[in-house]
C-alpha cells in the first residue's frame, strides 16, 4: 500500500537481455545494485511531507534546464541584448551547451540503458529512451561550473544557483527519469565538458568576429536604410 500510486520500477538489466546486448556479469550487478539503491533512496525521500511537496516542483525544474529552453533562451537573448561585454560570455555558452548535447547524445547511444520507468506524460518533450547519463545533470553540472569559474557571477548569486543544481539532480529521480548512477554520471561529465570548455575557451576578440559575422545580415540591412 506504501508504493500505491507511485510508477513502478523496471529493471534495465531486462530490456537489455531483451535486446540480445551481452553484458559483463560485474557490470549487470552493479546496475542492479542501483536499480534497488534508486528505488529505496526515491521511497525514502517520498516519505516526508516537504520532499512529496517539492516533487509538484519537478516538472518546472525539468523545463529550467532543457536543451531546448537553454538554447533557444540563449539565442534570443544574444539577439535582443546587443551587448559587446556579453559577446564572449554568449559564444562560449552556446559552444558549451552544443558539446553537451554531443556528448551526452552520444553516450547514451553506446550504453543504451533504459529508464528505470515510462515517460506517459503528453506535455512533456522528451525524454528519449536511454537513461545514462543524466542531460540534466551534465547540462546543470556545465552551467554551475560555467558560472562559477568560467564566466562567474557575482558570489550573491552562487547559493541560488548551488541550490538549482542540486534539485536538478534530485528531481530526476524524484520524476522517475533516472537511477543514481545516471545522475551522478551526468554529474561528472557535466564537470568535465566545464573543464574542457576552459581549455578551449573563445576569447573576447574571436567572439566579437563570430557575433559580427553571424549578425553581418542584419548590419548590411541597418546600413541600407542609413543610406
Amino acid at each position: 500500500m506504501a508504493n500505491a500510486g507511485r510508477p513502478a520500477y523496471i529493471n534495465s538489466d531486462t530490456r537489455l537481455e531483451g535486446e540480445k546486448r551481452v553484458v559483463p556479469g560485474f557490470l549487470k550487478n552493479i546496475l542492479k545494485r542501483d536499480v534497488e539503491l534508486t528505488k529505496r533512496f526515491v521511497s525514502f525521500l517520498l516519505n516526508f511531507v516537504q520532499i512529496r511537496s517539492f516533487k509538484t516542483h519537478c516538472k518546472f525544474l525539468e523545463w529550467s534546464c532543457h536543451g531546448i529552453v537553454w538554447l533557444a533562451g540563449l539565442i534570443a537573448f544574444t539577439y535582443m541584448f546587443d551587448n559587446k561585454d556579453l559577446y564572449q560570455m554568449q559564444v562560449n555558452l552556446f559552444m558549451a551547451l552544443i558539446i553537451d548535447i554531443f556528448v551526452v547524445a552520444i553516450i547514451k547511444a553506446i550504453a543504451r540503458r533504459r529508464r528505470p520507468s515510462v515517460n506517459d506524460d503528453p506535455f512533456c518533450i522528451g525524454p528519449d529512451v536511454y537513461s545514462f547519463p543524466s542531460g540534466h545533470a551534465s547540462r546543470a553540472s556545465l552551467l554551475l561550473g560555467f558560472f562559477t569559474c568560467l564566466f562567474p557571477f557575482s558570489y550573491f548569486v552562487w547559493p541560488p544557483l548551488f541550490a538549482w543544481w542540486f534539485s536538478i539532480c534530485i528531481s530526476r529521480l524524484l520524476l522517475y527519469r533516472h537511477h543514481i548512477l545516471d545522475v551522478v554520471g551526468g554529474v561528472f561529465i557535466g564537470f568535465f565538458e566545464a573543464f574542457i570548455m576552459a581549455i578551449i575557451w573563445i576569447g573576447p576578440d574571436t567572439a566579437r568576429s563570430l557575433i559580427k559575422w553571424i549578425s553581418d545580415e542584419k548590419n548590411i540591412g541597418n546600413d541600407a536604410e542609413i543610406i
